[in-house]
């Protein structure tokens, strides 16, 4: 049975994590860059705005659910001998749940509470120092959980080719 639902999990499993690190991505080539080109004020007061949006239902299945149907389809390739396909969709699991999901809840999370609970300042340079302080860290932090969840999409990818092998091999031999 956890042969015939290996394929539709790996399946699942690519298009949460690649709405993952798409969403992490385009914060990396678009959404900050076109924030620090803005007026500082305009920049507290848009990533106040997006942050207090991003807790919505079409966004929780690809950060909460990627990890669990992570799990699901490592415990399935495992449980139908498919060691080398279960092994990248493991590291898969430990790039997205680690410096992934774990990465913004330690530290994106409460840098994105602590701007959101300021007041957007009326003069300008506090503004841009507020702004560039939090910036430049946030972003630090935003392109390691981009490349971790990358490097995880990369990892599944092995796995969907692990896996095609092993089901070639038993239909071949079979």
């Amino acid at each position: 049975m956890t042969s015939t639902l290996t394929r539709p999990l790996l399946m699942l499993s690519l298009l949460l994590c690649g709405a993952l690190f798409g969403f992490f991505y385009a914060w990396v080539c678009s959404t900050m860059w076109g924030l620090d080109q803005a007026d500082p004020r305009v920049a507290i007061s848009a990533m106040q705005a997006m942050n207090a949006s991003v807790r919505n239902a079409v966004f929780a299945p690809a950060f909460f659910g990627t990890p669990v149907a992570l799990a699901i389809t490592t415990l399935c390739l495992f449980s139908s001998a498919q060691r080398t396909a279960a092994y990248w969709t493991l590291a898969t699991t430990l790039l997205v749940v680690f410096p992934g999901v774990l990465l913004t809840m330690a530290v994106n999370v409460p840098m994105n509470e602590a701007l959101g609970a300021l007041s957007v300042p009326e003069d300008i340079e506090d503004a841009r120092r507020i702004w560039q302080e939090y910036s430049a860290d946030w972003q630090f932090w935003n392109q390691a959980r981009t490349v971790a969840t990358g490097l995880g999409l990369l990892c599944l990818g092995m796995a969907f080719l692990a896996e095609k092998k092993v089901s070639s091999y038993s239909a071949a031999s079979g």
